[in-house]
């Protein structure tokens, strides 16, 4: 298999399954055999797929003698330990969880291994698994570093990760309140803006939940709205734009967010924001479409029965969030053949359908449009229209951008939203520190 085919599937340009022309007398047995008894150590975050995830893990062992043990960590920890393990000559992971602007970072240093191999082994790659079905944009998104501006697919681009985890941006609205009210979710940002100050003072709740801790958290909810009002971290020369009119525009809504959503906004991380909303402190929720699997679920949700979704409104363009986590081989693992068995199993067909019937995400397209499924989860009817509008774009992956998001733009957002400094000034304060961090990493001259 030529790596062009390869990448274009990945790019979602070809058709076929990843396995095509691999012998189909490599049972599932003997795929296996060589490798019961071996152990995968995972590194997992704390959060709800890699929870319905866990549930799948013992039919894996049952049918392969695989072994497998996470080590699960909060996903404010779960970066650090990765690095010190995977620096190591030998460390202890197998299979990493990792969020997607860290895949630059983790191929840059070299920590990463490249999938491709994997999947041209006849002896482990699955005939059947049919990559084509991946959702395309998830996979450029979540798995691909190379190409064009180094995180896209295109010439030069390479398989380092498998969405598992994979997230784009749904609008989710409070039925019951906006039928009470004759209101309607919003179709445009014209619409959202004059909506926010309504819904709250008919609604007596907050309008719209939002993450808004300082750090990634608050550049997350400000990126939700600087992409579909025409917006950009930097021009196609690598120069700073984010603190242009729509940068500020962007940052103004989601202030206007924050001011009248529920209380707690600016110190609100992913987790308390989706507990906002399932909790009835918000009508409205725009943010990855991990809510589906808990909604309805009543140990964490008031809200079952209540919820119906519409697409992420329209600024000048229709755009949404691709992000989410990934799973991709460390350098130093000790069992990598048997890690690429349980990602090949975690990722296929079968499989995918299982951890979404569990309050999982799906990351195939037969997932997606799945009759049972979409029975289960009538919301993916959606989906499939949102991802559409999904923009492997969306932010720059590039191995600076965790420094970009951290400690520069996550501190000019988290100042607007707490008011100690206006949209425009914190946007442009922090033009200096990011144009300094860009002309270190090479992408524009000193």
């Amino acid at each position: 298999m030529k790596r062009r085919t390869l990448i274009e599937r990945a790019g979602g340009v070809a058709l076929g399954a990843v396995g095509a022309g691999l012998p189909w007398s490599v049972r599932a047995q003997d795929r296996y055999s060589k490798y019961k008894g071996q152990t995968v150590v995972m590194s997992i975050p704390a959060h709800p797929h890699y929870d319905a995830m866990l549930k799948l893990l013992p039919e894996f062992t049952k049918q392969t003698g695989i072994k497998v043990e996470t080590d699960r960590l909060a996903m404010a920890r779960l970066k650090d330990k990765q690095l010190l393990e995977m620096a190591k000559p030998a460390g202890d992971y197998d299979l990493a969880c990792y969020v997607v602007m860290w895949k630059g970072e983790y191929v840059k240093k070299n920590l990463v291994r490249e999938l491709e191999p994997f999947f041209k082994n006849a002896a482990l790659a699955d005939p059947a698994y049919d990559f084509g079905d991946l959702v395309p944009r998830y996979v450029e998104n979540i798995g691909l570093v190379g190409g064009p501006k180094g995180y896209l697919r295109g010439p030069g681009a390479k398989l380092y990760g498998l969405p598992y985890g994979a997230e784009t941006s749904i609008l989710a609205y409070r039925r019951d309140l906006f039928d009470k009210h004759g209101l309607r979710p919003p179709e445009t940002y014209a619409e959202f803006e004059k909506l926010l100050p309504l819904l709250r003072d008919k609604a007596g709740i907050g309008a719209l939940t939002s993450r808004g801790q300082a750090g990634h958290q608050c550049v997350h909810a400000w990126l939700l709205h600087l992409n579909p009002l025409g917006g950009k971290v930097f021009d196609d020369a690598w120069k700073p734009r984010f603190n242009d009119a729509v940068g500020v525009k962007a940052l103004e809504f989601l202030k206007l967010v924050s001011d009248t959503g529920p209380t707690g906004i600016p110190g609100f991380g992913q987790g308390e924001m989706i507990t906002s909303f399932l909790q009835g402190q918000a009508a409205m929720y725009l943010d990855s479409s991990l809510i589906f699997g808990q909604v309805n679920n009543p140990a964490v949700s008031k809200i079952g029965g209540l919820v119906s979704y519409a697409v992420h409104p329209k600024g000048v363009r229709y755009a949404s969030q691709s992000g989410g986590l990934g799973l991709a081989i460390p350098k130093n693992a000790k069992n990598a053949d048997a890690a690429f068995l349980l990602l090949q199993w975690l990722t296929s067909k079968e499989q995918d359908k299982a951890v979404c019937k569990v309050g999982g995400v799906p990351t195939r397209t037969s997932t997606i449009g799945d009759r049972d499924l979409v029975r289960q989860y009538p919301e993916y009817i959606t989906l499939r229209q949102q991802i559409e509008y999904s923009d492997p774009d969306w932010r720059p992956i590039i191995a600076e951008w965790d420094e970009i998001n951290i400690q520069a733009l996550g501190v000019a957002v988290s100042e607007a939203l707490t008011g100690k400094k206006s949209p425009r000034d914190a946007l442009d304060g922090m033009v200096p520190k990011v144009t300094a961090i860009m002309k270190r990493g090479g992408y524009l001259k000193a």
